[in-house]
Parts: C-alpha cells; sequence; structure tokens
C-alpha cells in the first residue's frame, strides 16, 4: 500500500466530499444550515421552513410555505395495507425496528417506485417526511391498544404528531418546544446515518433504501439512542430517591461514561443543548414537572466542573421528550422523524452529482505473498 494513504480511524476528521446542506464549525460552538445559524432558525422558523430550507437551498415566501404545507398536509396518509403490516409487528418489538422494516415496505405502495428522477425524489421526500411522524404514532398506539387517531389539516408537522401520539390536542408551549426540537435534530452534516444514506443513494439505489440504510445506522447506540440512556439515568435517581450527584459520582468511580456529554465535532458548548436546556426548563415550569430538569441541571453542573464537558444534543432531549409525554424507546424513532429531512436532502444532493463513494482500507492481514497450501498438506485441527 501506498505510503501517502493515511487510515483515520473512524474516518475522523476526513474529508469525505463536499456538501452545500450545512456548515459546523465545532470549536466555536456554530451549526448552520445552508448558513443560517442554528440560533437565529430555532428562534424565528418552523420545522417546515427548515425542511424546504434544506431541500431548496433558501427560506420560503410566504405563498412557498403555504404550498409546501399543503403538499405535506396532502401526503400525511398511509395506505391500509402499510398500516396492517404496523398492526402485525410485535406489540414488544423495538419502535426502531419497525419503523425501519415499514420505510423499506413504503417503497411496495409509492406510485414512483421506480423513478429516480430529480422530481421524483423531491416528491418522494415529501411523502417520506409526513409518514415518518405517522408510522412512529401509529405503531405506538397500535402496541398500547389505542385507536388511530386522524391529522388534524391545520396542525403543524409538530402539532400533528403530538395530536397522533397522545390523543389529545397539543398545547401551544408543547407544540413550540417539539417544533424547535425537530428543527435542531434536522441535520448534522455527514453523521453516520447521513452517510450511509449517501453511500447507499450513491449506488443509484432508491431514496427508500438510502432512507432505511438511515435509519438502520441510526439504531446503533453510538449515534442515536444516547438520550434513551440519559432518562433511564435520571428514572433511577428518581425511582431510588438517589442525589443526582451523588449517583453520577458512583457511575464516575466504577469507571462507566455518562451519556449526553462531550461530541466528536464540538469543543464548545454543542448549539442544539443551548436550546434544549431551555425548553426543558420552560416544559417543566409549564407542566408541573420540574424535577427532571433539576435532576439534568446538577448532573450538567458537576460533570461539567469535574470532566470540563459539555452536553450534547442528547443530554436535555431526553427531559424535553419525557415531558412532552414521549416513551422512551420512541426517543430513537423522534430523531428519524425530524432527520429525514436532512437524509432526504443529502440524498438529492448527492444524485445531482453522483459519483460511487468507494474509499479504500489499509490492509493488515498475513504479509504478500501467503504462500498457498494445498489441502492435503494442510494439518487437521486437533480437538
Amino acid at each position: 500500500m501506498s505510503t501517502t494513504m493515511q487510515p483515520s480511524s473512524g474516518l475522523e476528521d476526513v474529508i469525505a466530499g463536499s456538501s452545500g446542506i450545512c456548515y459546523i464549525d465545532g470549536d466555536k460552538g456554530i451549526l448552520a444550515y445552508r448558513g443560517i445559524d442554528i440560533h437565529d432558525l430555532a428562534d424565528n422558523t418552523t420545522f417546515e421552513e427548515v425542511t424546504y430550507l434544506l431541500w431548496f437551498g433558501k427560506l420560503p415566501t410566504r405563498a412557498e410555505l403555504q404550498e409546501f404545507n399543503l403538499w405535506l398536509v396532502r401526503e400525511r396518509k398511509l395506505d391500509a395495507q402499510i398500516i396492517s403490516l404496523i398492526r402485525q409487528a410485535p406489540k414488544h418489538a423495538l419502535p426502531m425496528d419497525v419503523l425501519r422494516s415499514i420505510v423499506s415496505s413504503l417503497s411496495l405502495f409509492d406510485p414512483e417506485e421506480r423513478a429516480n428522477d430529480a422530481g421524483a425524489n423531491l416528491r418522494k421526500s415529501i411523502r417520506l417526511t409526513s409518514q415518518l411522524a405517522m408510522i412512529v404514532a401509529n405503531y405506538d398506539r397500535i402496541r398500547k391498544g389505542k385507536p388511530l387517531i386522524e391529522p388534524d389539516r391545520s396542525l403543524s408537522h409538530a402539532g400533528n404528531f403530538l395530536l397522533m401520539l397522545n390523543g389529545e390536542l397539543p398545547s401551544e408551549t408543547a407544540t413550540r418546544a417539539f417544533d424547535i426540537a425537530l428543527i435542531l435534530h434536522a441535520d448534522h452534516e455527514w453523521n453516520a446515518s447521513t452517510f450511509a444514506a449517501r453511500v447507499t443513494a450513491a449506488t443509484l439505489s432508491d431514496m427508500h433504501s438510502a432512507i432505511t440504510s438511515a435509519i438502520g445506522a441510526l439504531k446503533g447506540p453510538l449515534h442515536g439512542g444516547a438520550n434513551e440512556a440519559v432518562f433511564g439515568i435520571l428514572e433511577d435517581i428518581d425511582r431510588n430517591g438517589a442525589d443526582p450527584v451523588e449517583y453520577i459520582k458512583g457511575m464516575l468511580a466504577q469507571k462507566a461514561k455518562v451519556p449526553g456529554f462531550g461530541h466528536r465535532v464540538y469543543t464548545t458548548e454543542d448549539p442544539r443543548a443551548t436550546h434544549l436546556r431551555q425548553m426543558s426548563r420552560d416544559l417543566g415550569y409549564s407542566s408541573g414537572q420540574t424535577k427532571w430538569f433539576d435532576y439534568s441541571r446538577r448532573i450538567e453542573e458537576f460533570i461539567n466542573a469535574e470532566k470540563k464537558l459539555n452536553a450534547n444534543v442528547d443530554f436535555y432531549s431526553a427531559s424535553t421528550y419525557h415531558t412532552l409525554g414521549i416513551d422512551v424507546d420512541l426517543f430513537t424513532p423522534i430523531f428519524a422523524v425530524s432527520r429525514v429531512a436532512g437524509w432526504t436532502a443529502h440524498v438529492m444532493e448527492q444524485l445531482a452529482d453522483n459519483r460511487l463513494i468507494r474509499p479504500r482500507a489499509e490492509y493488515i492481514g498475513p504479509v504478500y505473498p501467503n504462500k498457498y497450501t494445498p489441502i492435503e498438506q494442510r494439518g487437521e485441527l486437533v480437538a
């Protein structure tokens, strides 16, 4: 192998390609979609506007947003056979497994299943963005023996998800909090799931296969799922009446990793955590469930002082989602409900100037040439 090729464990700091979708400066704590700072987007826009921005490269005008909302509304439906498939899933199944399998099945019922041109992929992106939210909400109600809730054409994407999940109209506070959470999770450059989607798309496979690949990557606990582990800690603290700081000290004494802290990209605070911290606090006070924020804040202050680590996007999303009435095993599927906007944007960008993604590997096996030995000369293994 050429000595000019320098392998990097986990492809850390390797530039694998070019993209105009997401900008990150980890040293300065900057995250921007199409160059617009995440703080401006979280403070002033909706998930629908951000999705439009990711797909079209600009924020929509009022008329464009109205038309875009209508597109999403029209596709907020699932074929009866898809509903039947969801009903057939075991009630004990992991929601991420159900989501992955159903998204794959959606391609069989897509009216443009075999089309892979830009227009068809945009329409598939619209359908997938509307449908993922329905799949997650419907499966949760089905496994709990509850009736399915029809979407409300007057509600936003965030409002509809909470309605379909909880069976009641969400408050303005809850809707806005969830809307911001969707915005914050919508994209994050070439993370594992996004890269998986782009690799699949680069083979000229279809949009549904690319998104299924992304969901499979997101399922892994090293990518999605950290907020589930965070809430497991908060719940254990509450169940046992433990002091949050003493509990974390005990974890550290056992060399256990505290989830929700540190990030491979950010050396300063994850800008998404800034908003989620405030959301956790506001929702806690508005709902009368302040203990989850209080536990989280004490843990954060201790870890920051003791380990010089900052909270990442997962830490406060745990208490935020719980206060919104979302079960722990739905935290990662909800990540997908948001990130599908970014995944589809990256698939469309990949296909606009496609080249098969085929990296090389550093060979570390037996030295070449490794002599071939005829079978009659190979020693038998002794039991």
